[in-house]
Parts: C-alpha cells; sequence; structure tokens
C-alpha cells in the first residue's frame, strides 16, 4: 500500500469526524472530501442523534440524466430513495420550443417553474381545454388520465414534477406517438376517417421530448371550446405570503387552488440565521424539494431514534408521517424548500403551539422548564419560522 494521501495539500479544510470532546477519530482515507464538506452534520452527527433512521435525502445530481433533443429529465422516486413511497420527483427542462410530447398518466402530475416560461395544454373529461403560459413561481396541477402538454417558450423552461406514487417512472407514461406507433393503421385510418397513407410517417417509437418551433402568442393558437375552459395553474410565489421573523411560508392546497384535490404544499423562506420550527405532520409524510441555500434537519422517529441530514440546492428530502422534525438555514444565503404532500388539504402540528395550549404545570411536570420557557411560549405566534 502506497503512503496515505496528504489532503491537506489537496484541500485548504479537511474536515474529520471528530467531536470537541474528542470522539471519533482521522479519517485517513480513502475518503470523499467534498461529499464530508457538504454533510458536516452526517460526518460528526449532534450527540442527540440516535438509533437507526433510513436515508432522508437524495440529490438529483446523483441521478441519470435522459437527454434529448429539445431537453432532458432526471428523476428521484422510491428506487433512489426508498423510504419515498408517496411521492416521486422529476427535475426537467425543456429548451426554447421544446416538447414534452402529448400524454397522459395514472398519476396525478404538479408541477412548479424554476427557471424561464412554458406553454402548458390540458384537455377535461369534459371536453374542456386549457391553455396557458407560466412562469417562475406557478405551479400547475393535472389530475390523472388528463392528456397534457408542456413546451418550452422563448427562454425555455425549467421546472420540477411531482407525481402521487413514490415508484413513478417518467418514462413509463402513455404518450400520443407510443399510442399511434403502437395501433394497426387501418385502424388509425377508421378512427379518422383517412387513407391509411396519411400516417406512413408517424413515429415508430415515443418521443418523450423534442424540439420544434417556438409557439406564437396565446391569442394565435386559441380554440373555441362549447364546453368552456377549467383552471389549472396557480401563482404560487405570487401569493401574499405568511410573514415571521425568520422568513416567509406560501401554502396552497384545494382550498385555494380547487382542482388541487390529492396534493397540497407549501413554499418555505428562511433566511440565513432562521429556522423552520419544531413540529410534525399529522396527514402524510412531506416530500421537500431545495430550490436554494443550505440547512440542515433531524428526524426525530420516536423510542429513542433520530438522524441529522444536510440539505442543499437540488436535493430531494423526505420526512416520514408524524415526525417530528424543524429546518434550519444553515448557510449565509435565504434557503427556499418546497413541502409537498400527498393530501387535500395542509396540515401541521407545531410543537410550542401544542405546549402553550396545555396547562403550564404539565409542560413544567413532563420537561422539567421553568418560567423563562413558558413565557416565550406565551409570546409566540403561529405558524413560525424563526431565528
Amino acid at each position: 500500500m502506497s503512503k496515505p494521501i496528504n489532503f491537506k495539500v489537496m484541500y485548504d479544510e479537511v474536515p474529520e469526524p471528530i467531536r470537541p470532546d474528542g470522539a471519533g477519530a482521522t479519517d485517513l482515507g480513502p475518503r470523499d472530501i467534498i461529499r464530508d464538506l457538504e454533510n458536516p452534520n452526517m460526518l460528526v452527527p449532534p450527540i442527540t442523534d440516535a438509533g437507526t433512521v433510513p436515508n432522508l435525502r437524495f440529490s438529483f445530481s446523483d441521478t441519470n440524466m435522459v437527454l434529448k433533443e429539445g431537453g432532458w429529465s432526471r428523476q428521484i422516486t422510491s428506487r433512489d430513495l426508498p423510504i419515498a413511497t408517496t411521492i416521486a420527483g422529476v427535475n426537467m427542462s425543456l429548451t426554447p420550443g421544446g416538447v414534452r410530447e402529448l400524454h397522459w398518466h395514472k398519476q396525478v402530475e404538479w408541477s412548479f417553474v424554476t427557471v424561464g416560461k412554458a406553454r402548458i395544454t390540458v384537455v377535461d373529461q369534459n371536453g374542456r381545454n386549457f391553455i396557458a403560459d407560466v412562469g417562475v413561481g406557478d405551479i400547475w396541477y393535472f389530475p390523472p388520465g388528463l392528456p397534457h402538454s408542456i413546451q418550452g417558450l422563448e427562454e425555455g423552461c425549467e421546472f420540477i414534477l411531482v407525481f402521487d406514487e413514490g415508484d413513478f417512472s417518467d418514462l413509463d407514461t402513455f404518450s400520443i406517438s407510443d399510442f399511434f406507433a403502437h395501433t394497426p393503421k387501418e385502424v388509425l385510418s377508421a378512427n379518422f376517417g383517412v387513407p391509411e397513407r396519411a400516417f406512413e410517417d408517424i413515429p415508430k417509437v415515443q418521443k418523450y421530448i423534442f424540439q420544434a418551433e417556438v409557439p406564437g402568442p396565446l391569442e394565435s393558437v386559441a380554440i373555441p371550446d362549447p364546453f368552456g375552459t377549467r383552471n389549472f395553474t396557480h401563482n404560487l410565489l405570487g401569493q401574499q405570503p405568511i410573514i415571521s421573523p425568520g422568513g416567509s411560508v406560501r401554502i396552497v392546497d384545494s382550498s385555494n387552488f380547487p382542482v388541487s384535490e390529492k396534493i397540497a404544499a407549501a413554499l418555505v423562506e428562511i433566511v440565513p440565521g432562521g429556522m423552520r420550527e419544531l413540529h410534525w405532520h399529522p396527514n402524510n409524510d412531506e416530500w421537500q424539494y431545495v430550490l436554494s441555500g443550505t440547512g440542515r434537519m433531524t428526524a426525530f422517529a420516536a423510542d429513542g431514534v433520530a438522524r441529522t441530514t444536510d440539505i442543499r440546492a437540488g436535493d430531494v428530502g423526505y420526512m416520514p408521517f408524524c415526525y417530528g422534525h424543524y429546518i434550519q438555514n444553515t448557510g449565509k444565503e435565504t434557503l427556499w424548500y418546497l413541502e409537498v404532500f400527498k393530501s387535500s388539504h395542509y396540515a401541521d402540528i407545531s410543537l410550542t403551539q401544542w405546549m402553550s395550549l396545555v396547562p403550564d404545570q404539565l409542560v413544567r411536570d413532563n420537561l422539567n422548564v421553568g418560567s423563562e420557557v413558558m413565557d416565550s411560549l406565551r409570546k409566540t405566534k403561529w405558524p413560525v419560522v424563526r431565528f
């Protein structure tokens, strides 16, 4: 064996798995120092961590890219993050004019636009069509089975897609090109009332993503619909936020976006030094997508079990149903992330609110805390994204 690598020559800072109290030892390698720098709370876990909790994060940077003329896609499902059983995520980019072809799913599709602008189309089971342009901070929601498409506009676009099944695959969808390719031409001829030769050049395989021309203005492609229209979009970033000392939150569910019957979400902002308070969700697991910044979260899994995980832009995090947790901004820039739930409504339980709504003496007897804690509880307003 050769001599141990001198990491200090290669890096300005070399983190070691050693606590201030002396627990641990130097890691002589081989090792991935970049990963260790990104995950300080995994390299040196807080002393409050205990037991075994499954992996709670996975980065889109560790996924396989599907590259097409017209854009790309990548996904994180329960195959990558096994604990994520309720929701799968797809990150997709389309060039100017790039098209995610006409298709439909067995699952709900919920999306948040992160870059650029796109045009979406959808038709429901009652023949109502909807064509709209969406931009940064907009969301859309397509119920299962409704055919739709997405196309990049002048500057192209990037967005996150959420589906309400953990083992979903975006490559396993019902695409119009695939449908045509696997239907006998004589059947297509009979269906559309045209000669078979009209279908000589149809695609032989699924197109998935392809390049096309940038579409014209909305008014130039409008299609009159005798059955009316139905709204499938919502401007989440433009929604009035709930402001607190440590950041803000915008909540969207079926109460303010009626079509969203199976997905609830929140767009959370945490300023440097801020924290999303200790809480849990009583309705379902929480799926997270980090839009910017860095942070850490601890999952309390009951029975003396807890694990702390570092998160950063591009990560998907996951918090199982009822696990107590927080998210703390550990960086110098604002931490933005999405919380998404397979639910018709958003719900959470605040630890501090709960404690403030039971008799003081009961809290003191449980936790052996004094008046300082109780006075703080009385002053707290909810929801809390606090320092």
